[in-house]
């Protein structure tokens, strides 16, 4: 797990407030590709954030039932900090599987499909700084 300054948590809260707000207002505007493209980015920030099974977290155990965990909350775990600069590559990874799913779609004659990934895309450039 990596520590992060105050104010580089303050930026990656800014952009995950950002994707956030500007969902809700595409709800609303009901722009199909612009909530789908934000939902996916939103959450794979989540994802990055999961705690992987193999980071050896150790549990007590139960003397009652094999394999059990005791006491309050012992079984949650904390999430992983993402840094802004992992926070941009996971931005840049969306725009670019949509853009490079948009030219496969192209490449088999899927145009409308092509051109609905590449808004999709546009929608999140403005996320990449």
């Amino acid at each position: 797990m990596e520590t992060v300054t105050s104010s580089s948590r303050h930026d990656s809260d800014a952009l995950r407030s950002a994707l956030r707000a500007d969902l809700l207002a595409a709800m609303k505007a009901r722009r199909s590709e612009v909530v789908a493209a934000l939902r996916g980015t939103i959450a794979a920030i989540d994802n990055a954030e999961a705690v992987h099974a193999d980071d050896g977290l150790t549990l007590a155990a139960s003397d009652h039932v094999a394999g059990a965990a005791v006491g309050l909350a012992s079984t949650e775990a904390g999430r992983r900090v993402v840094t802004d600069e992992e926070l941009r590559a996971i931005v840049r990874s969306q725009i670019a599987e949509r853009t490079s799913a948009a030219d496969d779609f192209d490449a088999h004659g899927r145009n409308e499909a092509a051109d609905r990934l590449r808004r999709e895309a546009d929608a999140l450039r403005k996320y990449d700084v």
